[in-house]
């Protein structure tokens, strides 16, 4: 996945004249992990022109002083140092050893004055946060491996951290999810400066899609960010993740904080790096998934049983998380998972016997994943919105006495942000894919 940020100028991105397009500079730490450094050492430092994969030339570059040791205690030489920086019209800087703690001060510079001269800059997972450190995301979009991207969000608050992308393209800096999602941005990188063709023979080569959907959601953990501990929010967020079979919405996580709605939303996203809507619907589908996995209730039952209004909004944030419906998500997985005897004589059993059978999956429309959880499934749009979000609010507040949900109808973007959209940051458009000139299209 990407996301696409405001154009930079074409002066801005001009290389300076002793940098070339086809060099790319990998920036190495002691401590690394060597399956992140070695994705684009493997990416850009193979010669692959006998599969149509045009050449780039490789620089591995010490970002500190020698040895440089890798997680797994084996220890490398990189053959430059910083200078060799100077000649590079990519750099990448695939891990840093530890989020807490600052990346050497001239490696940091040598970044700066490598974007100021046009270079592309590009962090793969924790590289993140060395960009970050940098100063090079400041005000923009990134993202990095969702484990992390809470303390990224909360270290560097100028930061747009969307921990759902596989990697955001923002122009001229670019950051990767973890691991393998760092093979999905080198290959569009590829893409980007040589096309489909080229990106399809190495995707081939390396065994891997040359474009993967979806994003990092399926894999994010219900568990509290670990920085979470000590703040005033974690009572709160504690009880939404014990109390997620209730029906209730942001505006109550707000009343039990003591916060006003917009104080909330901010202290929210800067703690878990995510809006706090979106936050609690994918907590809802995590529960979902588990339900589904663990025991025999019905889809409707489910739905109930994680807090969504009807299966319908189950099935919809469902699919566009997970990217199938739930009846066939637990489909797949029992048949994937294997059975005890007793397990298979219990199913053979109720077979036999079957209960009423659940409805089949309606064919859905084109917009039916916006909709709110609750949401009516005729109606459409973000005036349909702001209509089941009001709706949402007065069950709420009748539910709690009149407490706990401030009245008053909702915003059209706080609709749209309800509806399961991405929020804008500073004018760019925060969507499940897109790359410069192609927004909301699957790129990765």
């Amino acid at each position: 996945m990407s996301q696409d940020s405001t154009t930079v100028p074409e002066a801005a991105r001009k290389l300076s004249g002793r940098r070339r397009r086809e060099i790319v500079a990998v920036l190495l730490f002691s401590g690394g992990p060597i399956f992140e450094s070695s994705i684009p050492l493997s990416v850009f430092g193979i010669d692959r022109q006998d599969a149509g994969v045009p050449r780039y030339r490789l620089l591995v570059c010490a970002g500190e002083e020698a040895p440089l040791r890798t997680t797994g205690g084996l220890e490398l030489t990189a053959p430059y140092g910083l200078e060799a920086l100077a000649r590079a019209g990519t750099v990448v800087v695939p891990a840093w050893r530890s989020i807490t703690s600052p990346p050497p001060m001239e490696a940091l510079q040598a970044l700066r004055r490598a974007h100021e001269e046009g270079a592309r800059i590009v962090g793969l997972c924790t590289g993140a946060f060395v960009l970050a450190a940098a100063g090079l995301l400041d005000g923009r979009p990134a993202t990095t491996h969702w484990m992390y991207a809470p303390t990224l969000a909360k270290r560097y608050p100028s930061v747009h951290v969307d921990p759902r992308e596989l990697f955001v393209d923002d122009s001229d800096v670019l950051t990767s999810a973890g691991t393998a999602a760092g093979i999905d941005l080198c290959l569009h990188i590829v893409r980007t400066d040589h096309g489909a063709e080229a990106a399809g023979a190495l995707a081939r080569r390396l065994v891997v899609p040359p474009r993967r959907t979806g994003g990092q959601e399926r894999y994010l953990d219900r568990s509290l960010p670990e920085e979470i501990g000590a703040d005033p929010l974690a009572e709160v967020v504690a009880w939404a993740l014990e109390h997620l079979h209730e029906q209730f919405d942001v505006e109550t996580l707000a009343a039990r904080a003591y916060m006003s709605r917009r104080t909330f939303d901010r202290r929210f996203r800067s703690l878990t790096g995510s809006a706090p809507l979106q936050w609690l619907i994918t907590q809802r589908v995590l529960q979902a998934q588990r339900l589904l996995e663990t025991s025999d209730y019905s889809v409707d039952e489910v739905a109930g049983r994680c807090g969504f209004r009807s299966p319908v909004a189950l099935r919809g944030h469902f699919r566009r998380q997970l990217g199938s419906s739930p009846a066939a998500y637990r489909a797949a997985y029992r048949a994937r998972r294997p059975q005890s005897g007793a397990e298979r004589a219990e199913r053979a059993d109720r077979t036999e016997r079957p209960d009423r059978p659940e409805r089949p999956e309606r064919m859905e429309r084109p917009d039916r994943h916006d909709r709110p959880a609750g949401g009516d499934p005729r109606a459409d749009g973000p005036a349909a919105a702001a209509a089941s979000l009001a709706a949402l609010r007065r069950a709420n507040a009748a539910q709690h006495g009149g407490h706990g949900a401030p009245a008053g109808e909702p915003s059209l973007p706080e609709a749209e942000t309800y509806a399961g959209r991405f929020a804008e940051h500073g004018g760019r458009a925060v969507g499940r894919s897109s790359v410069p000139g192609q927004r909301d299209r699957p790129v990765g």
